[in-house]
């Protein structure tokens, strides 16, 4: 009996990316759903990689698309042709595909209205394009229109069609399989269980502030006093010294109203106004809004992604069938300065199972796009 779910990697020659994927897939029929990402070096052959897959395994279902790098069990890989696959054998009524669009509050009930109301899915696996218009907004209304708690994240913006999500021969209303400037996905129904969790890469420093002045991005004042005043307060003397060399250790961290889970969105800290005493943020903020300073650190998040990964194990019933691993490019290599690190540590506490993943431009979970995080997705 074939495996509900399957997993391959190959690195090198772009050629023959396809070929060796499925020398290691089993072979037949069976699989119904197939996850594939592929670095930025590789994206040129996406194409005809799907077209390969397809009549190799005779999925006729594919999503996913081009990460800043891609993941699998024990691999991690940037700047070389790399492939990463999650062949899957779901019932057909379980899963829709949904392709590219900026208007998934428009597009979704236009192709899938009778499949959700009917099915009401749990979670969608949703990959989006930085280029998009509002790619905020377009998370939103895709959880929104959906119903589903979103996973995912922000592929390449270097590629012309980094979107994955389609095939011939899907089911009616599918939309074209590449594509890009929107958001694009898989959606799942309850029957197919699956468990999720997320990670930070930044860890609090300090209290939980209030802004009391803020214009647009630019943080005027903090709990009675200037917001430079708090700033350099929470980050410590030492690191205070050197303004000039906080870019990549020091963050802000905007809190998420009404989490329970005491999550916060990471932003970049873009600049210090010395003369005026101001903060100036990589978001929007406004006068009420909380702020805590955060610090990349990377035994903080490893710890973290420890915790995350032993809750996930609390919740489920068994050991994994399969996952996906969304990872922040600011993570991975570039944070615990060696490959592997994460599945790795994955692995050491779930087991072996087929795990493949990317690294984003930023990540999804909820209907929040967030910062130096980790998304990980557990097929039960």
């Amino acid at each position: 009996m074939t495996a509900p779910f399957a997993a391959a990697f190959a690195e090198g020659d772009p050629a023959t990316l396809g070929a060796r994927l499925l020398a290691q897939l089993p072979a037949g029929p069976g699989a119904t759903l197939g996850i594939l990402y592929v670095s930025e070096p590789a994206a040129p052959v996406l194409p005809q990689l799907v077209r390969e897959l397809t009549q190799g395994l005779g999925i006729t279902a594919w999503v996913g698309g081009v990460g800043l790098g891609v993941c699998a069990a024990g691999q991690e890989v940037y700047e070389t042709p790399a492939a990463a696959v999650l062949t899957a054998k779901l019932p057909p009524e379980g899963f829709r595909l949904f392709g590219a669009t900026g208007d998934p509050a428009a597009e979704l009930p236009r192709h899938h209205a009778r499949w959700i109301e009917t099915v009401s899915p749990t979670l969608a696996l949703v990959h989006a394009d930085p280029r998009c218009a509002d790619v905020m907004r377009a998370t939103i209304d895709a959880g929104a229109a959906s119903g589903a708690f979103l996973v995912g994240g922000l592929v390449s913006h270097r590629c012309s069609e980094p979107l994955l999500a389609g095939g011939t021969g899907g089911p009616e209303g599918v939309a074209p399989a590449l594509g890009s400037a929107g958001i694009a996905g898989l959606l799942l129904a309850p029957e197919i269980a699956v468990a999720t969790g997320l990670t930070q890469g930044c860890m609090p420093i300090g209290p939980v502030r209030r802004i009391d002045e803020a214009r647009d991005n630019v943080v005027m004042a903090i709990d009675g006093g200037p917001a430079l005043a708090a700033f350099y307060q929470d980050i410590g003397p030492e690191l205070a010294r050197d303004p000039r060399g906080l870019g990549g250790v020091i963050f802000a961290g905007l809190p998420v109203a009404g989490s329970d889970t005491g999550d916060y969105l990471v932003r970049n800290l873009m600049a210090i106004d010395p003369g005026h005493g101001w903060i100036v943020l990589g978001a929007e903020v406004a006068p009420g809004d909380r702020i805590v300073f955060c610090r990349r650190d990377p035994d903080s998040a490893r710890a973290d992604l420890g915790r995350m990964l032993r809750q996930l194990k609390g919740r489920l019933s068994g050991p994994p069938k399969a996952g996906v691993y969304v990872s922040c490019i600011a993570r991975g290599r570039a944070l615990f300065g060696e490959n592997g690190v994460e599945t790795a540590l994955i692995r050491e506490t779930l087991g072996d199972f087929p795990l493949v993943g990317f690294f984003a431009n930023g990540e999804i979970s909820r209907d929040r796009l967030y910062g130096h995080t980790g998304v990980l997705t557990l097929f039960a």
